[in-house]
């Protein structure tokens, strides 16, 4: 009670334990071992990893490059939270669509929906069913409840088959046998310290964390967060579409009237319009919304989990787990979203022994009353006036002023004061309610809303066999066995606007999507151990394509000093997500749909490069204003013109090589770790943007190229046809000092060939080249303050997407934090900062500028 009043004193920190009873033993993978060696469990779960192969083997030993933050770095990383800290580790690149969320890539061809790395916590897939991917660690484990990170830096679908051609990250949570007793914790920081965009928030993270033994055989754990903050602010302003009306001698920025901004919406190239006035073709878009005018930047998130383990016997366990998890925030697709009443839900169940493993769990997604702030901008402006109607008002004001003797840029302006007479204003109640009415209309046409239901069910199962087998047999074979296998199904709800039954006449019937695979894995040990080989095969069904056939090769060479190299050769395949697959979602003019022959049958054979389209259309538009006739100036560029040759999506595929090195030096103090990679990549998927024209006549078509309304838009997903190539590799070294010390450091190299350079798909590479960090921290070095500073520095890259393309400015970070246990292992102190110079910068283009996060966390554990 005394140590509780002492938590109380600190009225936004408050964290509790209580003790162990009389439990003398817990368990780990079915195994009884006793809870007084928790010391000892955690210095070997420092060494071991079961990620990379499946199975319990030294980081050392691991076939794989593998990275692991154990529990000792997560509590003294200078990062926010255990999610953030994977920043820091070698190989990782973290994007920042929001302060609520982050996206974790490795290897490049990242995005903001990185279907390509999979994220699983303790070995169950976390990702939104419909998004194909996690949204950050909305649904994932507290700071209070993590163990540790594995995260594998290439391509596992080999063992995985969840496409996770770019990597994997597992998450691992405490053991409630093990870890007992009630905690909890109280984060509360500030952002937007000197942002021009905003004044300083509070930002508050609550958590608490309980579990209980209740006997030998029965332990269960709860957690819970609560979170509330204001986001990040997107607000670029740089012009897209800035040389529409450069040969007019009008420049890219507001006074452009065909104006584009990034962070803008209702101005797009759906919304733009070639109009001639007094005699001049000009570009002219919709005068649209900045984003901070169509949305709110509140964000909070609540998630939950239960977890109950009941030992059948010392070697068998089952477990059931429950996550819950309820989302406000900013989302990016290629377009931005406002997530609210975003809920997923998870249940899993998991029987597990030394031998076998089965698992099932069901996932469900309510997107809520989430809506696309595209959407919204843009049926704002059509809400209170039509398009045909704006362009005619428009030229109205524009011959008005002319006449009167305006100067063109002046005679442009007062155009569009003319034409946007009656628009909804920013900040007033009609806008305020007009926002919340169109966000409540499911069509993207006329509203806004994202109203997605679907559900995701995975089964799987693994066999050790060499366990099966006798002792005696595996020391004089040095031969292991494991195989497994996996079913998925996504069970998709048609809403009639983002998704639609590919059965015509059953368009909002439920329809499934999956996927069905298995593996085998043989380890052979040569040489008293110290050289092992493994072979893998897996093969994998999916509903819409033939089985596709993965192998892994793999040796990993121990010296007697323990010096250990590594080679692995491994293939992958990713198949569609149901986004890629299934989407039917009009847009603004622009109508997405997936790239199985089921969803767009007969828009590839016969439509035009929206590229080609818009060179053709701007080099008829200057023709036309230096007095050639249209149709004479459609004759002579009718030559841009590139007929679409992508076709039907096929499954995406890597090869992989990699080789690499780990050992200690110096008694174990220090720490080396390298390798490189070099992967292959064939048809690998992404968008593309066509039109297609309202005739099949050879000669009408360029005619109606040139004319908006004889055409229809579509953006479909399909694959590259370049065989895409990137190489890389990385170092990290840690070195221990004066035993309180530690100095680490890592960098990374990430670079992109394309064979050929002729592909006219928006997703890029992504990835910036270099990436580097390098921490220095230590606990108790004074009595028992502790203390972490990380710089992190990565170089400019190229940004491609469909919402903007562009050069990444490089920047670097610095974080940083101290803390104190108040009483020791009951009662810690942490004050920190993430970005301590407070320097904005952007992690990727279009998403939001991130500022200094400065932070205070208080934990107690009363045992």
């Amino acid at each position: 009670m005394k140590k509780l009043l002492l938590c109380g004193l600190f009225f936004l920190h408050i964290s509790v334990s209580y003790g162990q009873g009389n439990i003398k033993t817990g368990s780990v993978n079915g195994e009884k071992v006793p809870l007084d060696t928790t010391k000892m469990q955690e210095k070997e779960l420092g060494e071991i990893v079961i990620t990379a192969s499946r199975s319990t083997e030294s980081i050392l030993h691991s076939p794989v490059s593998i990275e692991k933050l154990g529990k000792t770095a997560i509590g003294n990383s200078a990062a926010p939270s255990f999610f953030d800290a994977l920043e820091n580790v070698k190989g990782v690149q973290l994007l920042t669509p929001s302060l609520g969320f982050r996206i974790i890539n490795t290897r490049g061809f990242a995005n903001t929906t990185n279907v390509r790395f999979a994220q699983l916590v303790d070995g169950v897939d976390n990702m939104a069913p419909h998004l194909g991917t996690p949204i950050g660690n909305a649904m994932g484990p507290s700071d209070l409840d993590i163990e540790s990170v594995e995260i594998i830096p290439g391509t596992a679908s080999a063992l995985y088959g969840l496409n996770a051609i770019n990597g994997l990250a597992n998450f691992i949570t405490k053991d409630p046998f093990l870890s007992q007793g009630l905690s909890f914790q109280q984060k509360t920081g500030v952002n937007h310290v000197n942002d021009q965009e905003s004044s300083a928030k509070l930002y508050s993270e609550t958590t608490f964390r309980l579990a209980k033994a209740i006997s030998e055989k029965f332990a269960f754990k709860i957690n819970g967060t609560f979170t509330k903050g204001y986001d990040w602010i997107a607000n670029n302003q740089l012009d897209l579409n800035g040389n529409a009306n450069a040969k007019l001698g009008i420049n890219a920025g507001p006074e452009n009237p065909g104006f584009d901004p990034v962070n803008g919406y209702g101005n797009e190239s759906s919304d733009r319009k070639t109009i001639t006035l007094q005699g001049k073709q000009y570009v002219v878009a919709r005068t649209g919304y900045l984003e901070k005018e169509v949305t709110s930047y509140n964000l909070q998130n609540i998630k939950a989990d239960l977890g109950l383990a009941y030992l059948i016997n010392s070697n068998t366990r089952l477990t059931y787990t429950y996550r819950f998890a309820d989302l406000d925030n900013i989302y990016q697709r290629a377009n931005r979203f406002r997530l609210k009443d975003y809920i997923l839900q998870q249940h899993s169940v998991e029987l597990k022994n030394r031998i076998y493993q089965v698992r099932a769990y069901w996932t469900r997604e309510n997107t809520g009353k989430s809506y696309n702030l595209r959407s919204a901008g843009e049926n704002l402006d059509r809400n209170y006036k039509d398009d045909a109607t704006w362009y005619n008002d428009f030229t109205k004001g524009y011959n008005a002023a002319y006449a009167a003797g305006q100067q063109v840029q002046q005679a442009l302006q007062q155009a569009r004061q003319f034409a946007d007479a009656g628009r909804y204003q920013p900040g007033t109640a009609l806008f305020q309610n007009k926002v919340k009415e169109l966000a409540d209309i499911n069509n993207w046409d006329t509203g806004a809303a994202l109203r997605v239901n679907d559900d995701l069910f995975h089964m799987e199962g693994q066999l050790d066999i060499s366990g099966m087998l006798t002792e005696n047999f595996r020391k004089k074979t040095g031969l292991s066995f494991l195989a497994g296998f996996d079913q998925r199904t996504y069970l998709i709800h048609p809403d009639g606007n983002y998704f639609v039954n590919y059965h015509k006449d059953r368009e909002f019937e439920s329809f499934t999507y999956g996927k069905t695979g298995g593996f085998i894995q043989a380890t052979k040990t040569f040489l008293h151990e110290r050289l092992k080989l493994s072979a893998t095969v897996r093969a994998d069904k999916n509903d819409h394509f033939k089985a596709k056939v993965n192998p892994r090769f793999t040796l990993v060479y121990a010296t007697k000093n323990d010096q250990n190299f590594r080679f692995s050769y491994q293939s992958g395949y990713r198949f569609p997500s149901i986004f890629e697959a299934f989407s039917n979602v009009n847009s603004g003019g622009v109508k997405r749909i997936g790239g199985l022959r089921v969803m767009s049958d007969g828009v590839f054979e016969n439509s035009y490069l929206r590229t080609s389209v818009d060179n053709f259309q701007a080099a008829v538009k200057n023709d036309f204003n230096q007095g050639t006739s249209t149709n004479a100036a459609i004759t002579k560029q009718k030559g841009l013109l590139i007929k679409n040759t992508y076709a039907y999506l096929k499954p995406e595929h890597i090869n992989s090589f990699e080789t690499g090195y780990k050992s200690l030096f110096l008694n174990g103090k220090l720490f080396v770790d390298a390798d490189l990679y070099y992967n292959k990549y064939d048809n690998f998927i992404a968008q593309v943007e066509v039109n297609v024209p309202k005739t099949t006549i050879a000669d009408s078509i360029p005619y109606y190229m040139n004319d908006k309304a004889k055409q229809s838009r579509y953006r479909v997903w399909t694959n590259s046809k370049s065989t895409v190539y990137n190489f890389g590799g990385s170092l990290g070294l840690s070195y221990k000092l004066f035993q309180k010390y530690m100095l680490t450091g890592n960098v990374s190299y990430a670079k992109l060939h394309r064979k050929t350079h002729d592909d006219a798909l928006e997703d890029g590479f992504n990835t910036p080249q270099w990436i580097t960090n390098l921490s220095y921290g230590g606990q108790n070095v004074i009595g028992r303050l502790g203390f972490n500073v990380t710089y992190k520095w990565q170089s400019k890259y190229y940004w491609q997407s469909f919402l903007v393309n562009g050069q990444v400015a490089a920047y670097g970070t610095v974080d940083a934090q101290v803390n104190y246990d108040l009483i020791r292992t009951k009662l810690n102190l942490k004050i920190g900062a993430s970005n301590l110079t407070n320097h904005y910068y952007n992690s990727f283009l279009g998403g939001p500028a991130v500022g200094g996060f400065y932070y205070t966390t208080l934990t107690c554990n009363i045992m």
